[in-house]
């Protein structure tokens, strides 16, 4: 069989982890129909179908699967090669893909970037929001931000944000209509705005905990979201509770919009991890941002006094 051309390639793994041949065509600066001809020769090339295409929709075929997880690090490593092979000495330049939840982005993403590429100018930074747990191997991410519990434990985890805590809370308005929860139990008698992080899975149950017991708690209400944002104004307009990361409402609560409740009950879970397979052969952009990283979110010690 002769070489299998490098671009064809690479536009196949460009829709595969879109799963739009238009987004891709836009990423690659080429036409969708130049981008669909390519795969389609090449799926010609190889004999199988790597796409199932519907009027609507792109899926992978399990071949594609297998394409996308062998060949898209690898072409990765390629391009970000041709990068550096070009670059001044002591530049750095190419792309980092990372997947983080919408949580990140104001925890952690939006202060941490602007220095970055500040520092970096030279270095592609791709951000995908996404609640849902990744394969970040599958789908050719550098690296994903992740509560710890859902991270894998074959990966590297470095700490990006310290110790967070869970709270349940509910607007002034909300509270004086429905009445305070005392227990956990409770909840299930109130209007919960509810989290699903994928379609067609059940909705996030509220986690608490006193002591050494645990509640588990699947809280139902009269909707249903995978965006944080939805959730906090929802909270704040007194349609029901809401339980998330403190930090991400902390104003709201100073204002009193907000006000927390089940204070004996919530957790506090370990933070944010930037993570990447431990195996994996880091690129020198990647391990720019991940020094980068490590080093803007680790708390400064204070000079000792003298």
């Amino acid at each position: 069989m002769a070489l299998t051309p490098l671009n064809a390639l690479n536009g196949f793994l460009a829709v595969a982890r879109r799963r739009s041949f238009a987004g891709a065509a836009k990423d690659l600066g080429v036409s969708t129909s130049a981008l669909s001809q390519s795969v389609r020769q090449l799926e010609a090339r190889l004999g199988v179908a790597l796409l199932a295409r519907t009027s609507r929709s792109v899926a992978l075929t399990d071949a594609g699967q297998r394409l996308l997880q062998n060949a898209g690090p690898a072409v990765d490593q390629a391009l970000d090669a041709l990068k550096t092979a070009t670059a001044n000495p002591g530049e750095v330049n190419g792309r980092v893909r990372i997947t983080v939840p919408r949580a990140a982005v104001q925890l952690i993403v939006a202060g941490l970037l602007p220095g970055f590429v500040e520092r970096y100018p030279k270095v592609e930074i791709e951000v995908y929001v996404d609640d849902r747990f990744v394969d970040i191997v599958a789908e050719g991410y550098d690296a994903g931000i992740r509560l710890v519990e859902a991270i894998d434990r074959d990966m590297i985890q470095v700490r990006l944000l310290g110790e967070c805590r869970l709270v349940v809370a509910g607007a002034p308005s909300y509270l004086k209509r429905r009445g305070i929860p005392e227990k956990p139990e409770d909840l299930l008698q109130h209007d919960c705005i509810c989290m699903r992080w994928t379609k067609g899975a059940e909705p996030w149950a509220w986690e608490l905990e006193r002591g050494r017991r645990n509640y588990r708690v699947p809280v139902r209400g009269p909707v249903t979201t995978n965006d944080t944002g939805l959730m906090r104004t929802l909270g704040v307009e007194g349609v029901g509770l809401i339980y998330t990361i403190e930090r991400l409402v902390a104003d709201e609560i100073v204002r009193g919009r907000l006000r927390v409740v089940l204070e004996p009950y919530l957790p506090t879970v370990p933070g944010l991890f930037l993570y990447f397979p431990s195996r994996a052969q880091i690129s020198p952009a990647f391990r720019a941002f991940l020094d980068f990283a490590r080093d803007a979110t680790t708390p400064k010690r204070k000079s000792a006094k003298r």
